[in-house]
């Protein structure tokens, strides 16, 4: 199944944040729990990690960009 993952809510009063690295690449597979992409608001900076086994198949929220909570950040396949 192809799940699309949002920005998280990383605080009572946070609406955004940014993009800052991913940590892995379309086509590449990843376990629960492992780290896929940072983020950093004007609060705090976090590793956002996998909900399920799978593999990330595209990136919506590149590095440098600026994403609101609820946007789209990647799509992924639970395998």
């Amino acid at each position: 199944m192809t799940l699309v993952l949002k920005m998280p809510r990383m605080g009572m009063n946070v609406e955004d944040g940014t993009i800052v690295e991913w940590h892995k690449k379309p086509g590449e597979n990843f376990s629960k729990g492992e780290i896929l992409y940072t983020i950093e608001t004007d609060k705090t900076t976090a590793e956002i990690e996998a909900p399920c086994d799978g593999k990330l198949i595209s990136i919506q929220a590149n590095e440098g960009d600026d994403v609101t909570v609820g946007d789209d950040i990647c799509t992924i396949s639970d395998q």
